[in-house]
C-alpha cells in the first residue's frame, strides 16, 4: 500500500430533504420558496465533506495509509470531522486548527432527483495559505491528491514546488477559480502527474469541443489528464493509451454529491497500489457510482477488497 496525502476543504456538511418543496422546475431551478414561509422538510442529514476529506476516505478504505493536510477550527463541526477520520483510519497528526474562524460550513438542499444546491461557508477550509508545504518532508508521502485551492496559485505553487522536490506524484482536480486564471494554472501543471476535469473545466484550459480533442491537447501539458462527463462516462489518456469509458453501472441516483470526488480519488487509489491504467479507471467508475446511491459524499465510498465487474472501454487510437 501506498502512503497518499489529500490536501484541501474539509467541511460539516448538513443535508435538508424534502420531497415537495425541494422539487425542481424545467428550467433546473428549485421550485419557488415564498419570503416570511415556514417550510417543513422531511430529514435532515449531518455528514462531512469537503474534496479533501472525501478522497483520504476514499484511500483509507481502500486500504492506503492515508494522511489529510487542511485546516478547521476548535469547534463542533471541527471536532465532527476529526470524529470521522477516527473512524476512517485518517491520520490527521497534520491539521492546522485556526482561532478567530468557524469550521467551513455546507449546508445542501437535495432535489428528489439527486441534484442538489450547496450553500457554503468556507471558513477555515479556505485558509489555505496557513498549509505548511514543509510538513510534506515530515510526511515523505508517496503522492498527494490536491483539490481546488480556491485560486490561491502562490499556496498552490508552494504546495507543488515542496512535492516535486521530495519525489512526491501529484493528482490534481483544479476548481472555478484556478481555471479563472489560465496562465498560471499551466504553469502549475509543470509539476502535476495526474490532471482531472470535467469536460466544461477542460474546455477552459485547452481549445476544442470534443473529449478526444480536449484530452489530447491536455496531454501537452501532463503524463496524464482524465476528463469526466457526467452520464456520458469519461477520457483517460496517459503516455500508453487513450481509454473511453462509459458507465459503470446504470442507477438510481440519490445525490450527486462527491461524485467527482470519488471518481478521482477512486482512480488515484488503485493506481497507487500498482493497479493497471484501465484497471484503475474501473475501480474509479465503481466508486463514483456507489456513491451517487447513497445520501453524503462518503456514505457509498467502496472497499480496495471490493469484487468489480467489467465495463464499457474503447481504446482510441
Amino acid at each position: 500500500m501506498a502512503r497518499l496525502v489529500s490536501v484541501g476543504a474539509a467541511l460539516q456538511d448538513v443535508y435538508l430533504i424534502d420531497h415537495d418543496d425541494f422539487g425542481t422546475n424545467k428550467r433546473g431551478y428549485f421550485n419557488q420558496i415564498e419570503l416570511g414561509t415556514k417550510v417543513d422538510i422531511d430529514k435532515v442529514k449531518f455528514s462531512t465533506g469537503g474534496g479533501a476529506t472525501n478522497a483520504a476516505t476514499t484511500f483509507a478504505r481502500y486500504g492506503h495509509e492515508s494522511i489529510f493536510l487542511g485546516c478547521i477550527a476548535d469547534d463542533p463541526a471541527g471536532a465532527a470531522i476529526l470524529a470521522s477520520f477516527d473512524i476512517e483510519g485518517i491520520d490527521s497528526s497534520y491539521v492546522t486548527h485556526l482561532e478567530k474562524v468557524h469550521t467551513g460550513y455546507s449546508v445542501v438542499l437535495l432535489a428528489p432527483n439527486g441534484e442538489r444546491t450547496i450553500l457554503t461557508c468556507r471558513g477555515a477550509s479556505a485558509k489555505f495559505e496557513a498549509i505548511n508545504p514543509e510538513d510534506l518532508e515530515l510526511i515523505h508521502p508517496d503522492w498527494i491528491y490536491v483539490s481546488t485551492f480556491r485560486g490561491n496559485m502562490e499556496a498552490l505553487d508552494r504546495l507543488f514546488t515542496k512535492a516535486h522536490a521530495i519525489g512526491a506524484k501529484i493528482m490534481f482536480n483544479p476548481g472555478n477559480l484556478e481555471l479563472k486564471n489560465p496562465r498560471k494554472l499551466l504553469g502549475l501543471l509543470r509539476d502535476v502527474d495526474v490532471l482531472l476535469v470535467n469536460k466544461g473545466e477542460a474546455k477552459k484550459i485547452v481549445e476544442g469541443s470534443m473529449l478526444a480533442e480536449l484530452v489530447a491537447r491536455l496531454r501537452n501539458y501532463v503524463p496524464t489528464a482524465i476528463i469526466t462527463d457526467g452520464g456520458q462516462g469519461a477520457i483517460a489518456s496517459n503516455e500508453e493509451q487513450t481509454l473511453r469509458i462509459g458507465l459503470y453501472e446504470e442507477v438510481q441516483i440519490k445525490d450527486t454529491t462527491g461524485a467527482g470526488d470519488s471518481f478521482g480519488s477512486g482512480f488515484l487509489a488503485a493506481y497507487a497500489d500498482g493497479r493497471s491504467f484501465r484497471d484503475s479507471l474501473i475501480y474509479a467508475s465503481a466508486n463514483s457510482t456507489s456513491v451517487v446511491q447513497k445520501i453524503g459524499s462518503k456514505s457509498g465510498i467502496i472497499s480496495g477488497r471490493k469484487r468489480l465487474h467489467d465495463m464499457p472501454i474503447q481504446e482510441i487510437r
